[in-house]
């Protein structure tokens, strides 16, 4: 039988340390994801649904965007891939007498974590201010006609479309995602912020400009094939715990591995696969050069990799780059600039360790990168990730089995939606074929990423939000100001499985629109239906629930889309709204006419394990850039510089976490239990800040607007991270990062570049 929510709020400021685990990741995972996924599903449930996770009958689990191969475990998961699971086939419900027991202010008290345990919302629920019995604003159950009648309403008495916002999160899959963007730019608007706007849309800006397509350049094989693989600002130990497999597997096969991140983590220091009896009790050592960088400092660091890669003879693939390449003379002549006693500085790493990656390197025919936030979350980040090209492109390593860039993808369609259409700044083609299509103008103008939306709202620009799935609110930057921005708005929908923080931030009207998960059995009217997902490499398979939906009021995406679109376009739309409900093999034939590489989607997507899309890059080293080859590129050396008696901090996710998705109050592979109000600090700078560990200090943030933010009681742990560096998880500190601190060009929010000092709480 599955267990009741929690009835009260942990404590979440009394976190107990004890010494991180960092022996293996992996083994201790086993019973602790089962003892979860029983407590929310009961043991029958458990096992029909844990079972059909990422197989090709079965579903996509709704964590990370890892790929699978083409033979499959019996159990294709991680324990964050379990637990997300688990939440989504919960037997707990959300029922309308849990809203009429609590209000609003109520709500806004609970933490991420009770919200998220409470289960799966059973009905629509409208939310209007001040209208509820004794003041008090509490969300009432709507019908699904009047839940869009709301809609149509403040969306029709707007003064322009540009006034309102369409939010996709990475769960959203590619047919719900394509009738999303065609329902926006038919209504008239390109304010498409996505989730991608604030991890990866530092990579897509980068490797578009590099080598012409914003997406990674390896599969999965490639993987098993490399000699070198560089894991740069990434954790995959929690983050992204499959690809443990994937690594151990290219260390088997000889691969290299250097890992370059400011904390020491479990998973690439010692691999304990739980796939494998051998595996479960020896484990792999994966990481053979762990560089513990400074935070901010990895441009730094790949500029005198190619400085060095450039001044040694031989080293360069000179045919490569006379054939593919361009601005070969400028990145040399920037590279000359690159000096030993900076870099030292910038990270912290010494030459010895410099020059042994620079062996690894050279001793390399096949090298890939990969990489996640810590590489994209800083004011330089995309000038960053150009080096890191540079490095790639220098050794010939795009185009060639075994080797390319490596963007790992963190939400499980969130590259899928990307290529659906979801961005605010579209390219021409693909709204020239959208309109010839479906016979509508869509707008030319570029809509409102993530920042900008937040600051449309705050300035008034902006009067309805609209998220198809996620946490908006918590996800965001600049806590305060993105709250007090969601509140001046005339209206926020939320399209949701379950509750989080968003859902006590509201407009003055609120909807929450209920939908079925992955896991979740749709039956429409032509029969039952799959959706399709892209994962990290470029695969885009299809996606079965297996479970009789949590409610019967429950809608599917793709229907709360299509009937939101015939409530607000009307007549005057001549998108066939219904039969896309009825049958999303007709939206799939429509997608295959629009955007390339899905050309016979229908009989592609029916192949076990799906199709992978076209890569000109890797597959005919052909670089669609404005040049026709690909590009390097020069910036200046940047990495922050912090005053004395501050740190840097970086924002990252504990290990009981998924993005906003808090499963418990531990991170067991860090030795911090029973809390997460936590901010990790070297000893030796602990020292001389004189904080000692286990007392309790305020984060406070330092930005040029002169702002103070702030961040209450937190407890301090020594903890081994990179001098001058320290951690803490998020949504708690998103309150530090200012809204206006973002990475040039991408502008996505510099979560891991926060100057802070600390006062006693």
């Amino acid at each position: 039988m599955a267990s009741k929510p929690p009835t009260g709020d942990p404590i979440q400021d009394a976190p107990q340390v004890t010494p991180p685990e960092h022996a293996a990741a992996g083994l201790p995972a086993i019973g602790h994801t089962l003892r979860i996924a029983q407590q929310q599903m009961g043991v029958a449930r458990t096992a029909r649904t844990l079972l059909k996770v990422n197989q090709k009958d079965g579903f996509d689990c709704p964590g990370c965007a890892w790929p699978e191969g083409e033979k499959r475990h019996t159990a294709e998961f991680c324990e964050n891939g379990a637990k997300a699971v688990a939440e989504e086939a919960t037997l707990r419900r959300v029922t309308p007498e849990f809203f009429a027991a609590h209000p609003l202010a109520d709500l806004a008290t609970r933490s991420g974590y009770w919200l998220g345990q409470q289960g799966r919302i059973t009905e629509p629920m409208l939310l209007e201010r001040g209208a509820a019995p004794g003041g008090d604003d509490r969300y009432e159950p709507v019908s699904w006609e009047k839940a869009f009648e709301v809609i149509a309403e403040e969306l029709t008495a707007l003064d322009s479309p540009d006034e309102a916002l369409f939010y996709t999160s990475g769960r959203t899959s590619n047919e719900a995602a394509f009738l999303f963007q065609l329902f926006a730019r038919e209504f008239g608007t390109n304010n498409l912020p996505d989730c991608s706007n604030m991890c990866h849309e530092s990579s897509g800006s980068a490797l578009t400009e590099t080598i012409g397509i914003g997406k990674g350049s390896v599969s999965l094989e490639d993987l098993h094939r490399a000699d070198l693989i560089i894991v740069a600002g990434q954790n995959p130990g929690t983050n992204h715990p499959r690809m443990l497999s994937a690594l151990e597997k290219a260390k088997t096969a000889g691969a290299r591995i250097i890992s370059v991140n400011p904390l020491p983590e479990a998973g690439t220091e010692r691999f304990k696969n739980p796939q494998t009896p051998i595996g479960m009790f020896r484990g792999t050592a994966l990481t053979d050069l762990f560089l513990q960088i400074r935070i901010g400092g990895d441009q730094a660091l790949f500029r005198l990799l190619n400085k060095l890669v450039i001044e040694t003879d031989g080293a360069t693939d000179e045919a490569f780059i006379r054939e593919h390449t361009h601005g070969y003379e400028d990145l040399a002549a920037a590279a000359k600039d690159a000096d030993w006693d900076e870099t030292l500085t910038a990270t912290g790493l010494t030459r010895p360790e410099i020059e042994q990656a620079l062996a690894m390197i050279l001793a390399s025919e096949r090298t890939i990168v990969c990489w996640a936030m810590g590489l994209t979350q800083h004011k330089h980040a995309v000038a960053t990730i150009r080096e890191v090209v540079n490095l790639l492109l220098l050794r010939g390593n795009i185009g060639r089995p075994g080797a390319g860039v490596c963007p790992v993808r963190g939400h499980s369609n969130v590259q899928g939606d990307r290529t659906m259409g979801i961005f605010e700044r579209p390219a021409p083609a693909f709204l020239d074929a959208l309109d010839r299509e479906f016979g509508i103008t869509s707008p030319r103008g570029h809509g409102y990423d993530v920042v900008r939306s937040i600051q449309a709202l705050r300035d008034g620009r902006a009067k309805v939000l609209f998220a198809m799935g996620g946490n908006f609110v918590g996800a965001t930057p600049d806590t305060e100001v993105t709250e007090a921005a969601i509140r001046k708005a005339a209206l926020t929908v939320h399209v949701s499985t379950k509750l989080n923080r968003s859902h006590a931030v509201t407009g003055r009207r609120a909807l929450i629109l209920p939908t079925l998960g992955r896991t979740d059995k749709d039956v429409q009217a032509s029969g039952k239906q799959f959706v399709t997902v892209e994962d990290s490499m470029g695969m885009v398979h299809a996606s079965r629930g297996n479970l009789a939906p949590a409610s019967p009021h429950l809608l599917s995406e793709p229907a709360i889309v299509a009937r939101m679109a015939r409530a607000v376009l009307g007549s005057a739309s001549a998108t066939p709204w219904e039969e896309f409900e009825r049958d999303y093999a007709s939206i799939r034939e429509r997608i295959s006419r629009v955007i390339p590489g899905f050309e016979d989607f229908n009989a592609k997507v029916a192949h076990p394990g799906g199709f992978q899309l076209p890569h000109a890059p890797r597959d005919e080293r052909r670089f669609p850039t404005k040049t026709g080859k690909a590009n390097f590129t020069a910036a200046p050396v940047e990495y922050p510089r912090v005053p004395e008696g501050r740190l840097l901090l970086q924002t990252l996710r504990s290990h009981d976490q998924y993005n906003t998705t808090i499963y418990g109050l531990d991170d067991r592979y860090r030795g911090i239990t029973g809390g997460r109000r936590v901010v990790m600090v070297n000893p030796a700078d602990a020292a001389e800040l004189g904080l000692a560990d286990g007392s309790y200090t305020d984060l406070v943030s330092e930005w040029t607007d002169g702002v103070e933010r702030r961040a209450p009681g937190f407890r301090v742990v020594h903890y081994p991270t990179a001098r001058g560096c320290a951690a803490a998880y998020y949504p708690e500190t998103n309150v530090l990062v200012p809204l206006d601190s973002t990475a040039d060009v991408s502008n996505t929010p510099a979560s891991k570049s926060v100057v802070v000092r600390f006062e006693p709480a």
